[in-house]
């Protein structure tokens, strides 16, 4: 039986196949760390296969870069051995929802959730810390100290003494303060364009402090031919008091997609259909039969219409020809695609213009019919920040979260994305208003929309209203919020939302639930090694949910549990999954379970009762399944 790694997946490992594949020649040998041989990349071959001429070192070249932006690159590429552990106690219908709320932080999170979730989300939203020149709580491996910057960067020289004038080194706009941000952003982003699907697209909010900066990163992460749009947002009205005398009401949603192949639409009445006597049930619409081209670029297209029934001519305009020829504007007439100035009483035209047909229309369109491209003006009834507080205060009879967008910001952007099954995730989610947003959009169009909501559980402060409301830290509130906000929107759409999924399943991020000797058990003795490898506090449950995320197995799936030969037995989606965490289990539970002919079986080395029915295990699946996967931890 082949063994799980219980470890989010290897990128690098991954991207070094990708290049053997294209480039064999490029991929050698060589001793890794541990003095076994791995397989490395000659990058020398590399660039020769892939350029005539290599970049020198120190050639200039347009690129954006900060101190350890390379390290920040490494991380996100980085596996991680954390787990999610499942939290019924604090969930909402966790036998039957298929939200997720995890909290951790949120790098970590997402490489967990890498591989189950790969090209499997349509739309992120985050809205993360914005760059105020204050301490970040996400405390990653290549954090650096305030003095070890500065020597990286430049402002001292070798022997300590400062390089620019001190009075310039503004506590709050200072390079170091934007390379935190950055080397915080960066991996985070990085990690999170593998969850997208090919037609998704990721809106991030952001204040002017490094609005430039994030386009740059989003330009190198997602491709600058993936940038979308730059939403301004008005957060507030004007004020008086404020620097220079002028007041930034304005914040930005800046919006990439993962490739071409994401369109946004917004349902529209811009095309406006007739139904007339001529042409009873069959809707129709004009449009301009002309074109902003010259009579030399289309000289085809440069000639004079003649109405049939009046005689009456319509000549081409030389700097804005015809869109059709001659021949083919015989053709339109045939079939009634012409109309004419005083064809119909009600159309006030001046000129011959092209008659569409509503049925065509919605061929052509499908799903996508009646609706119109998004504009970067975001409609006038989006929400300002006050509303986002009134919201928040709203549900919780005080105020207890600072600064919260309002739900409708989120809501427009979850509704133009035009897919009423998306996965919609957000990393830093806050107060849960992008949750709030999906249940309310879901409950509008009977949508069966997903939302994964990852917070880091960031204490409240102490004396703060949070705090003495008995919210202990960001979680609780966020989780309470989900609560209420799914109870309102219920009672406020009555039948119609009867099905509302409005609960979440709760997933903690914490250190593995195998001990170090699963992973590295060269390092231990034979004692050591033979001793039980799952940590003592963790439950067949936990067990369960780290398998899932090593098979790919979506965490919000249904899962079961039944007894079988007095052994605990869990169904993941029915007979996808099944897996024995138990000791002592016997021939008998392993031949019940065989044949169910399940896709995956998974149990502990150690849960064999003797060495019989590790030997005879996996002659009975040979027999009873043979197609199963079998698999240990």
């Amino acid at each position: 039986m082949e063994k799980l790694t219980m470890q989010s997946h290897d990128v690098i490992g991954s991207n070094t196949q990708k290049i053997a594949q294209f480039f064999p020649n490029c991929v050698t040998e060589r001793l890794g760390k541990d003095g076994k041989p791995e397989l490395a990349i000659d990058f020398e071959k590399l660039q020769a296969e892939l350029s005539n001429e290599i970049i020198a070192e120190g050639e200039e070249r347009y690129q954006f870069t900060w101190p350890d932006k390379r390290a920040a690159v490494r991380l996100a590429n980085t596996p991680t051995t954390m787990t999610l552990r499942p939290c019924r106690e604090e969930s909402v219908d966790f036998d039957n929802t298929q939200n997720l709320y995890i909290e951790g932080d949120n790098l970590d999170v997402l490489k967990v959730l890498r591989e189950t979730y790969l090209g499997k989300v349509k739309m992120i939203y985050i809205d993360p810390p914005y760059n105020t020149g204050n301490d970040f709580v996400y405390n990653d491996d290549f954090a650096q100290s305030k003095d070890d910057f500065e020597q990286a960067s430049g402002l001292f020289d070798e022997e300590g003494n400062q390089t620019i004038d001190p009075m310039q080194r503004n506590t709050e706009s200072n390079g170091r303060f934007h390379t935190d941000w950055l080397n915080m952003i960066y991996p985070r982003l990085k990690v999170a364009r593998d969850l997208l699907t090919d037609d998704g697209v990721i809106f991030i909010s952001i204040d002017d402090n490094e609005v430039e900066n994030l386009q740059k990163v989003c330009d190198e992460i997602f491709g600058e031919v993936n940038f979308v749009a730059q939403f301004p947002w008005r957060k507030r009205t004007a004020k008086s008091d404020v620097p220079f005398g002028v007041s930034q009401d304005f914040e930005w949603i800046i919006c990439y997609a993962k490739s071409n192949n994401f369109v946004a639409s917004v349902e529209g009445n811009e095309r406006k259909y007739y139904e007339t006597r001529d042409f009873p049930n069959r809707p129709w619409r004009v449009h301009d039969l002309t074109k902003q081209t010259t009579a030399s670029e289309r000289p085809n297209s440069y000639f004079t219409i003649v109405n049939p029934k009046t005689g009456e001519e319509y000549p081409a305009n030389p700097n804005r020809t015809w869109a059709i020829t001659k021949e083919t504007f015989e053709e339109y007439y045939a079939v009634d695609r012409i109309v004419f100035p005083g064809d119909y009483d009600f159309l006030r035209i001046s000129k011959p213009v092209l008659r569409y047909w509503k049925e065509d229309d919605m061929k052509k369109a499908g799903d996508d019919f009646g609706r119109v491209a998004v504009s970067s003006k975001l409609p006038d009834n989006i929400g300002m920040s006050q509303d986002g507080t009134k919201e928040v205060t709203g549900l919780f009879d005080g105020k207890i979260f600072s600064f919260p967008k309002p739900s409708s910001l989120i809501y427009f952007f979850a509704k133009a994305i035009n897919s009423n099954d998306a996965i919609i995730l957000d990393f830093f989610s806050g107060s849960a208003t992008t949750a709030h947003a999906v249940m309310q959009l879901n409950a509008e169009d009977g949508g069966k929309r997903r939302y994964i909501m990852v917070q880091l559980p960031e204490e409240t402060e102490t004396g703060s209203e949070a705090f003495k409301a008995g919210y202990k830290n960001i979680c609780e509130i966020g989780k309470e919020r989900i609560r209420r906000a799914g109870k309102k929107i219920k009672e406020e759409a009555g039948l119609q939302a009867q099905n509302l999924d409005t609960g979440f399943r709760v997933l903690k991020l914490d250190s593995s639930n195998m001990e170090d000797v699963y992973y590295t058990p060269q390092d231990f003795d034979l004692q050591t090694f033979f001793a039980e490898n799952v940590k003592a506090d963790r439950s067949s449950e936990d067990l369960l949910f780290q398998v899932m995320l090593d098979l790919g197995i979506e965490l919000s799936a249904k899962i079961e549990s039944k007894q079988i030969a007095g052994k605990e037995v869990h169904f993941v989606d029915e007979t996808y999954l099944v897996a024995c965490f138990d000791t002592d289990v016997n021939e008998t539970t392993i031949k019940e379970i065989a044949k169910l002919q399940p896709i995956y079986f998974v149990m502990r080395d150690a849960s064999a009762s003797n060495d019989n029915v590790i030997d005879n295990f996996e002659q009975i699946f040979k027999h009873y399944s043979p197609d199963t996967n079998c698999r240990i931890i």
